[in-house]
Formats: structure tokens, sequence, C-alpha cells
């Protein structure tokens, strides 16, 4: 969308972010999200550009934990940070900016191409009404409708084409059932990401013994890949190689209920991320529109000798 200046010159017009009164703030920024982790993880690095960059130029693998819950603070600030959303999305852009090259079938990728760069947003997408669906009581199609609606304002923060962008529900389901069956591929990258049996202990729980961990792990593993593959398309499913039972997808749906109603006991602003905690806070006037944004801890923070790399969010803690 574009406006004109006082000269007359052709301007691009500021994004107007989302707000409370959305569906995606009320969805997305909850904890009840990092059960779709692997989910979204390994539904990204499927597309094949998007799997090459994060095979050639990421560090995830390495600290898995730390770069998850410090990825949280950007990519929620996009939705929740008001009218400072719009810079925080430059930023998040902007990380992107030096992953490229080609691939090892000889494929060149950037991960700023508008296509892999809206594939990534989809999947945010795609995640609010999974978290709703599943975790959260269920959603009808009026709601997932306006979340696609939301989703749309919500890419524009970017700053990025809106060519690959489709135009109303319908289209998106079909852009996502291709996806699905014919752009997505299995690779080392999704696979990567789910392989979390040898997993480190999270270092948010420095409390547990070690040992304890590693007694765990194991079983904490294979249920949050099940949870996972719960997730997925058919076709994915069928892709990656994974079966899936009537019995499998009641067990699913007791278990989202559970969930549910667990949360239900959890006071709302416990429900959600710190920085989406902020924006609630903010547009209930309980802390200063202006106060500094919430930041990750220092805990988080990528390894010192590469917290100057273009790549990585890391803010001054």
């Amino acid at each position: 969308m574009t406006q004109l200046d006082e000269r007359g010159t052709r301007q691009r017009a500021e994004p107007e972010p989302l707000g409370p009164d959305s569906l995606t703030w009320k969805y997305f920024g909850d904890w009840r999200g990092l059960l779709i982790a692997l989910w979204a993880g390994s539904m990204q690095n499927m597309h094949p550009e998007l799997g090459a960059g994060v095979e050639e130029h990421s560090q995830f693998f390495k600290e898995r934990w730390q770069r998850l819950f410090r990825s949280l603070y950007p990519i929620g600030g996009v939705v929740y940070d008001g009218p400072r959303a719009h810079q925080t999305a430059l930023r998040v852009r902007g990380y992107h900016d030096t992953i490229k090259g080609v691939d090892k079938k000889g494929r060149r990728y950037h991960a700023l191409n508008p296509d892999t760069y809206y594939w990534a947003h989809s999947t945010f997408f795609v995640s609010t009404i999974l978290i709703a669906d599943h975790f959260m009581g269920g959603i009808g199609e009026a709601e997932k409708r306006k979340l696609f609606d939301e989703h749309i304002q919500w890419y524009r923060m970017y700053d990025m084409s809106m060519r690959p962008v489709p135009k109303s529900w319908e289209e998106f389901q079909e852009y996502w059932h291709h996806m699905c069956t014919e752009v997505l591929e299995d690779n080392k990258a999704t696979r990567d990401v789910l392989d979390i049996g040898e997993i480190a202990k999270p270092n948010w729980l420095p409390w547990l013994p070690e040992f304890v961990w590693k007694l765990v792990r194991g079983t904490v593993a294979r249920n949050f890949v099940w949870l996972t593959v719960g997730l997925y398309d058919q076709a994915i499913r069928d892709r990656l190689g994974f079966t899936w039972t009537a019995r499998d997808a009641r067990r699913h749906r007791r278990v989202g209920r559970l969930i549910n109603l667990v949360f239900k006991l959890v006071p709302h602003d416990r429900r959600y991320h710190p920085r989406a905690r902020a924006g609630w806070r903010r547009v209930r006037g309980e802390v200063a529109a202006d106060a500094p944004l919430v930041e990750t801890p220092r805990r988080n923070l990528p390894p010192l000798d590469e917290r100057d790399s273009p790549t990585h969010y890391s803010p001054e803690v």
C-alpha cells in the first residue's frame, strides 16, 4: 500500500499492527504454542530453500533451547509490540539478509526470496489455527477466516512482496495443499529438528539433576514427536513415513482437551509469553505505552563469539 507525501512522491504507508481485538493476539503468544514447536520447525525446514539455509547457516542444533526461547521475543513482537511492531518486523527480516547460497543439489536459495519468506510466515498463521483447534477448545470456520485476514495484516509488517500471499482463505487452502503435496521435501534439516532423543536439559530447569533429565528425556522426546505427528497433514505424515491410526487420533484429542482444562486454571496473563504479556499490559494501561520492550533474558543469548552476527537477535541485557 502506498500514499503520496507533501511533494507528491509516492511513499509506502505505515502498516497497521494487529491489536488486542484480534484472534491472533488471543492465540499466538499463548504458552501452548510451545507444543507445536517441532511442527513449526519441521514444516518450515521441509521447504527446500529454507531447509538449505538452516542446514548451511544455522547453529540452531548446538543451542536448541536458547535459540527457541530467544526467538519467541522478536517473532512475538511483530504481533504484540503495537506501534513499534513494524520496526520489530524489519529487524526480524534483517536477520535473514545474509542467509543465501547454493544447496547440495545446485539450487540457489535466499531466505528473503518472497516465496520462501512467506512460507515461513504461513506456518506461523497455521500454527494459530492448530493451537486453537487442538489445545484451546477448537474454533470454527468464521474464526479461521478472520485469522486468515489477520495473517495478511501481520505479514505486511515485514515490508515484503505480497505477491506470494493468497487472496482468500479458499486460495490459501489450495496453496497449503500444493505445498504439502508438491513442494515440501524430506531433508536433513527436517530430520534434525525431529531428532530430540539426545536433546540437552532445558536451560530454564537448572534445578533438575542431569541424571534425572537423562532418565526421562527419551519418554519426553517420543511423546513430543507423537504429539507433532498428530498435527501434520496426512500428506506430510506420508512423506516422512509416519503412521497415524484412529486410536492415535482419539488419544490426541483427549490429550488436547486435558491441556485446555489445565490452562483454564492459569491466570490470563500467565498463559502468555513475556513479550505478549507486556503487550496486554500496555493496552490495559498497566505500564506506559512507551515502556522498554521486554527482551530475552541473558540465559538465552547466543554464544559469546556469535553475538555480533547479523543473523542473531542478541539484545543488550
